[in-house]
This record gives C-alpha cells, sequence and structure tokens, in this order.
C-alpha cells in the first residue's frame, strides 16, 4: 500500500512515522513534510492548502490511500476532489468537515442532535454581539466562526475583555472572513480532554482520552496556542466517563452526521469540559490533534494503515485497537515570541545526542534542512519530545530529560506538561 500524507507539522511526522511500521506499507511520501518527516517518507513540495496539486501528485503517484493532517484542506474540500478521482481518502467530505471549518453549525448540530454544549448565541453585526456582552456579568467564551488556526477562541474573564474580543474579530477583522460571524458562549469550568473516534460514516471506534496544552505558560496562563504539550491517556475520562462520552457526544454526532446525508469518515475529534455542570463539547474537531496525535500514536499498538484504509472504505475493523500499557508525554519546543512574532532559520543543535526508539522519539514539526544539512527552525512550534513510560511520571521524566539535551537560541518549553495527571 502506498500512503500519502498531506501536511508538514509534528501531527504528520507521528503519523508518517506509524504508518511507515506497518508491514502492509511500500512507500510513504508527505507533502510538503519537514525536516524530520524525511526521515521516514519522501517529501514532496506541494503545500497542503493547495488542494489540486495534492489531487494531481495522488493521481500521478497512483497512491492507495491519502490520509491528511490538517484542517484547511479538509473544509476545502479535498476529500470530495480524490473520491471523485477515484482515490481513497481518510478524511471527512466538505459537507462533514464543516463541524470544524464553521462553530456556528457546529453548535446549531449539537443543539439540533441533543449534544451537551455550553449555552450560546451567535452574532454578525459588532452591535448584537455587544449587546449580549452587556447583559452577562460574569466570564465567557468569544469565537471565530471560520478556522483560525487554533487561535479564534478568547476566554474573557471580564465585560471588557469580551467587549475588546469581538471588537477585534468582527470590527477590526484581525482573524479575516473567520471572524465575519462570532460565537458567544457561556464560561465552563473544569478540566479539559480529548476524546478522538475513527469513523466510517456508520460506526466508530474511540481511542483513548488525551489532554492538551493550550495555554502558552505554565500553570496553563497567557494566551491560547497550537498546543504546548499533551498526554495520554488522561485520568480525568474513566472508564464510565468513557462510557458517557461515547453514547452523549460521538453516537449521536455519526448518527446525526448520516440522517442529515452527510456521513462522517475521517477523525472525529471532540474537545470536552468535564466539571461540576457535567459533560459538555467545547468543539469539535475533523481531524487528529495536534499535539495529542504524537502521544496517541506512541501508545497505540495496532497496525494503524489498514485500519485508516478500511475506515475510508466504510468498513471500519470490527475488532477494538490494542494500546501499550502506561502512557506517553509530549513536550513541544516553541521559538522565542510564539504565540507571537519569532525568528526562522535558528540552527539547533543536541538532537545527534538523543538515542530514539520505540519509547523516545522526537518529532519535527517546524523544522528545515538547509543545503548544508544543517537543521534549522522553520516554525513557531519546532519540536514534539515524546516519551512513553509506565506511568505519566515516568513518561514526563523521560521527555524532560530528553527535552534538556536540545536548544537554539531563544528556545522555550512548558515545564509542567502533565501536571494535573500528576
Amino acid at each position: 500500500m502506498k500512503v500519502l500524507i498531506v501536511g508538514g507539522a509534528g501531527r504528520e511526522h507521528a503519523l508518517a512515522w506509524k504508518i511507515g511500521c506497518s508491514p502492509e506499507v511500500t512507500e510513504v511520501i508527505c507533502a510538503p513534510g519537514n525536516g524530520g518527516i524525511a526521515e521516514h517518507a519522501r517529501c514532496v513540495p506541494v503545500r497542503a492548502e493547495d488542494v489540486d496539486g495534492l489531487v494531481a501528485l495522488a493521481v500521478r503517484e497512483k497512491v492507495d490511500l491519502v490520509v491528511v493532517g490538517p484542517e484547511a484542506p479538509l473544509v476545502a474540500g479535498i476529500v470530495d476532489k480524490l473520491e471523485a478521482k477515484g482515490i481513497r481518502a481518510f478524511g471527512p467530505s466538505a459537507a462533514a468537515a464543516r463541524l470544524e471549518g464553521s462553530k456556528w453549525f457546529a453548535k446549531e448540530f449539537m443543539r439540533r442532535h441533543g449534544v451537551p454544549t455550553a449555552r450560546f448565541s451567535v452574532h454578525t453585526e459588532l452591535g448584537s454581539a455587544l449587546a449580549d456582552i452587556d447583559k452577562r456579568s460574569g466570564p465567557c467564551v468569544i469565537k471565530t466562526d471560520g478556522l483560525a488556526g487554533g487561535k479564534g477562541v478568547i476566554v474573557c474573564r471580564s465585560p471588557f475583555e469580551a467587549r475588546q474580543a469581538v471588537r477585534e474579530m468582527v470590527g477590526e477583522r484581525v482573524f479575516g472572513e473567520a471572524g465575519s460571524r462570532v460565537i458567544v458562549e457561556d464560561f465552563l469550568e473544569g478540566e479539559e480532554a480529548s476524546v478522538l473516534a475513527l469513523c466510517d460514516g456508520e460506526h466508530f471506534t474511540t481511542l483513548i482520552a488525551a489532554q492538551d496544552h493550550k495555554a502558552a505558560y505554565e500553570g496553563d496562563t497567557g494566551p491560547n496556542t497550537g498546543g504546548m504539550g499533551a498526554y495520554a491517556p488522561a485520568p480525568v475520562v474513566t472508564p464510565e466517563l468513557g462510557r458517557e462520552i461515547e453514547e452523549q457526544v460521538i453516537r449521536p454526532t455519526v448518527e446525526g452526521m448520516a440522517a442529515e446525508g452527510t456521513p462522517f469518515k475521517g477523525v472525529l475529534y471532540a474537545g470536552l469540559m468535564i466539571g461540576k455542570q457535567g459533560l459538555r463539547v467545547l468543539e469539535y474537531n475533523v481531524r487528529f490533534g495536534d499535539p495529542e496525535c504524537q502521544p496517541l500514536m506512541f501508545m497505540l499498538k495496532s497496525d494503524l494503515a489498514p485500519v485508516l484504509r478500511d475506515a475510508a472504505a466504510g468498513s471500519l475493523p470490527a475488532a477494538p485497537l490494542e494500546w501499550h500499557d502506561g502512557a506517553s508525554l509530549c513536550v513541544v519546543l516553541v521559538a522565542g515570541g510564539y504565540p507571537g512574532p519569532y525568528e526562522k532559520g535558528t540552527p539547533i543543535s543536541g538532537l545527534d545526542a538523543i538515542r530514539q526508539d520505540d519509547t523516545l522519539r522526537v518529532f519535527h514539526a517546524g523544522t528545515r534542512v538547509l543545503p548544508t544539512g544543517e537543521l534549522v527552525t522553520a516554525g513557531g512550534r519546532v519540536l514534539d519530545v515524546t516519551a512513553r513510560g509506565s506511568d505519566v511520571h515516568e513518561a514526563a521524566r523521560a521527555a524532560y530529560q530528553a527535552a534538556g539535551t536540545i536548544s537554539w537560541s531563544g528556545m522555550r518549553m512548558r515545564r509542567d506538561i502533565g501536571h494535573r495527571a500528576l
């Protein structure tokens, strides 16, 4: 089986590594890839946003399966175009990808199908959004309707912060057209968790729960980022709660999408808040999370490639997935200044000193290899140091020990990944 992976971040590196381990896979191609993915796949310089170029690549290479990493090409309809060419793709259609592409659509879908979520209102005019905020006294959350690279969600602790957020989104369009419609919703307290399910349009199988750390700084403070680290499994999701999530969130979503004529194939990601108000869905994503994918791939014992192929064909295997014992944890090393402005092209040192194996691996998120062979930074999130251990404590110890050998000018990391479990 020849597999094309779309994307070039840490998630795609983890997928390339895991899929490449399959005895059924003869070659892995990645577009565009990065400095680390080239160790596991043949990288082709086609951007993840170039849907037509990716379809042409898949046709030219005669691939058997396309696995789409990021959300933008899914929302743009890459799966529809691939299937029109007779190429099997793991991911949702453009219509099904609206669960992530439009938070307004997702919230209305949850309301229609009884999926628990926070109370919300939707606004396209600045005046109506400000009027809604004026009726509130406590904290609230302001979200862009469209895709904003994981940064279109602002938790506002006061009406002043909320008014400022909607003025930036609707009035100043700091997120472009993504902020032409905004959602104002109740702030929920509790502990977040991510539960992902592989779906074939009718059936699903859930992965072990993970927990991401979005905030830039220790103690879950500072601005939101694309993710500073993650670990799995998340102890907050007990076996009993896991069954509740399947019956209250995953099943009604899969069945609801099928009933509305847009069956969901691919990864259904439910971002959850678990607190005194009970179980609530914060958001849907329609692909593997990043960096949740990294510890999940490290924990997965089953061969992933045939499962994705069969799910894309509408026949998800009935056998449950097998998992390693213990836990896995990922620490993201970021460029100085991230999530704000940061420098690129900074030389990275220390990687050669790390012994990578099935219990420790460094996935590349934003790197580039110069013609001289030197590895340099090429993004805000640069490297994902991922380890597996007997528990979260041991996984964290191994990940941070390895991360301590890596350096570049301005490198930063959170030092408390997994703190809720620890």
